[in-house]
């Protein structure tokens, strides 16, 4: 409190500019296009994002590809929360794709993967146990 003390009475109080870190929490740091970065590291495919532990590899590389078997592997992580990032633009899967998830109690919002991102951001910093199963469609070979 004394550096605050030091400026003018008149200046508003000094702000801090730069997140806080939790040590072990999966962070996005950036999302283009070609690649989803976690802390420093790019994945240039769709992966599963849980709070803490492995980035993992998510087989989907377009939204039509999605399936019950995806969803089914993120049951052992026992999130609270899923995210799932459709993608470049907002979509539903089919309700019957999320059963295994909804009939464990867990919650699942689905959003843009921008959106995605930004908000299993937020969650993962509050200590949160969500994981963010994130789109990034790959364009065919």
């Amino acid at each position: 409190m004394a550096a605050l003390a030091a400026g003018k009475p008149d200046d508003p109080p000094a702000v801090k500019l730069q997140p806080e870190r939790s040590e072990g929490v999966n962070i996005v740091t950036r999302i283009d296009p070609a690649a989803i970065w976690v802390g420093g590291i790019a994945h240039a495919h769709s992966i599963l994002l849980p709070w803490a532990g492995d980035v993992q590899r998510w087989p989907p590389a377009s939204f039509a590809q999605i399936a019950a078997a995806d969803f089914d592997r993120i049951l052992p992580l026992q999130p609270e929360l899923v995210i799932l990032g459709s993608g470049a633009r907002l979509r539903f899967v089919a309700p019957a794709l999320l059963r295994g998830l909804i009939e464990s109690g867990t919650g699942v919002e689905t959003m843009d993967t921008a959106a995605a991102c930004r908000t299993y951001n937020v969650l993962a910093g509050e200590g949160r146990r969500v994981l963010a199963a994130l789109l990034l469609e790959t364009p065919p070979a």
